[in-house]
């Protein structure tokens, strides 16, 4: 048996069972492989970022890591934006990468690069397998890696000769570590804080944006009467009527700074302490307001649930947590509208669907129009990288086949990855695609006067818009072979959204909205 045999059995014996791959000729016994174990699903996408970002969507839906499969360091390289949003959501994730032959990377070949620096960048476990005997017991690690909680990316170095020799056997799979339980004196300090009198902000990532989570902080906040917030991007929030509602912290600092004004106590719960993120001509980095203790209830690799619950039976044994009720916007008509188009997706949200949400500007609506809904699932851009939300509706549609999945996504931001579109027809995969088109890039004109830069000319606002050509998605995603409609008006967009909703495999709809900036 070969290395990539022997590689192949191993990932599979670990419980993973899809490999999103762009691969190219180092890879190729790897590929081969492939027809000799039937249980490991390979998915071929147009791009490295297309892959990386689908095996971010698939870690998150199933807490298990899928495979990547790419090509040196430029595939790597090519990925890399996406495997930093990974990274920042902690999602289990495991990058294999190919390498030249062993005896091959002295004499510098065109595509000879240093992979370890570019893996080190987003993994926080790289290996480089160096013989064919070696290379199943590598993977098992890998795995187990990728899976220390909450998630993290794990990444493979595989020279071609490792991957093509002899003498290789399947390893067996590593014990999978459980988080540990937050020591008492953490819960202590939250629960003086809770009594002292004094406002307290709880904020809440990670696990922590789990139904168990949410229930355990709502209930702390309904016995004390504490603030609920949760990070600003959380990699996969639980939401809907029956689950208690938490607002997000705002993405702009002075808005989170409002949210936060007034607190004397800043209660994490696997979320970090909060900074803007960017600097600003005389604006503080740090969101902890001046003469706020913070105190960390649990660290995102502990087990946030379990440290919330406690928290609970501490500072609010007979509180209930505050479940949202069930209430929908009323179906609109007329303009389109970001706010009609919002009412329009939390009108038809389907129960059980998982929304993967890069709408950027457009999207400012969405929360308050969904927060009703039937139960679902919010994915959201965890590392700011734009690009990633086809990507990651990619792989959530591969981990859950019988629940349908909303991409909700910016213009702008959809053509970083738009290749994913062809994934999702080849694939047959439920993806309903709205595409917010307002032709610019709406987020950094906002930005170009909050930086305090000069007010913008002709050569400034050119970089900023996405006309001259106007972008047209319908035929775009057409010549992928996904249907495709437009919509102009509110009534159009209901029509559309509400058939492709019913009607199985992947649709796109251009949304025509106006920029709010």
């Amino acid at each position: 048996m070969n290395g990539a045999q022997a590689l192949i059995r191993t990932l599979v014996g670990s419980g993973v069972r899809v490999c999103f791959s762009n691969p190219g000729t180092s890879e190729m016994h790897f590929v081969a492989a492939l027809d000799a174990v039937p249980q490991m699903r390979g998915v071929l996408c147009l791009f490295e970022g297309v892959a990386t970002g689908a095996a971010d969507g698939y870690g998150r839906m199933t807490g298990g890591p899928a495979a990547v499969l790419l090509h040196l360091g430029p595939g790597l390289a090519n990925g890399l934006a996406n495997l930093h949003n990974a990274r920042r959501a902690r999602t289990p994730l495991l990058v294999v990468v190919g390498d030249h032959a062993t005896y091959h990377k002295r004499y510098d070949a065109p595509l000879e690069s240093d992979i370890d620096a570019l893996a080190g960048s987003v993994s926080a476990w790289v290996r480089r397998s160096a013989r064919s005997a070696e290379v199943a017991a590598d993977a098992a690690e890998a795995v187990a890696a990728a899976r220390i909680p909450p998630g993290q990316v794990a990444t493979l170095i595989l020279p071609a000769d490792v991957s093509w020799s002899d003498g290789a056997e399947p390893a067996a799979a590593l014990p999978l570590r459980t988080p540990p339980l937050v020591a008492g004196d953490a819960a202590r300090s939250a629960a003086a804080a809770l009594r002292g009198g004094e406002p307290c902000v709880i904020l809440i990532g990670g696990p922590g944006t789990r139904r168990p989570g949410l229930e355990a902080a709502s209930q702390v906040a309904e016995g004390t009467g504490a603030r609920l917030l949760c990070e600003t991007f959380p990699a996969r929030l639980e939401r809907g009527a029956g689950i208690p509602a938490v607002d997000r912290l705002a993405y702009l600092g002075e808005f989170a700074a409002g949210q936060l004004s007034g607190a004397r106590h800043l209660i994490l719960a696997g979320a970090r302490a909060p900074v803007a993120f960017f600097a600003y001509p005389g604006q503080p980095s740090s969101l902890v307001p001046q003469d706020c203790e913070v105190h960390v209830l649990a660290e995102p690799s502990e087990d946030v649930c379990a440290a919330l619950a406690a928290l609970a039976d501490l500072v609010a044994p007979d509180a209930k947590p505050l479940l949202q009720a069930a209430e929908r916007p009323e179906v609109p008509d007329g303009d389109l509208t970001g706010p009609a188009a919002a009412a329009v997706i939390g009108a038809l949200l389907p129960e059980g669907a998982i929304v993967s949400d890069e709408a950027n500007t457009s999207g400012v609506w969405l929360p308050g129009a969904t927060a009703g809904a039937p139960p679902h699932d919010w994915l959201t851009l965890t590392g700011g990288s734009i690009g990633l939300g086809l990507p990651l509706a990619t792989g959530a549609a591969i981990a859950c086949p019988p629940r349908p999945v909303l991409a909700l996504e910016a213009d702008g931001s959809a053509m970083y990855t738009l290749s994913a579109l062809w994934t999702h027809a080849r694939e047959g995969l439920d993806v309903t695609t709205v595409i917010f088109s307002n032709g610019s890039y709406a987020i950094l004109n906002m930005e170009l006067s909050r930086v305090g830069a000069d007010p913008a000319g002709e050569a400034a606002r050119s970089l900023l818009e996405l006309s001259r050509p106007g972008l047209d998605f319908v035929a775009l995603a057409t010549g992928m072979g996904v249907p495709a409609t437009r919509a102009t008006t509110a009534d159009e967009l209901v029509d559309q959204l509400g058939r492709a909703l019913a009607t199985p495999g992947p649709s796109v709809i251009e949304a025509v909205v106006p920029s709010i900036v």
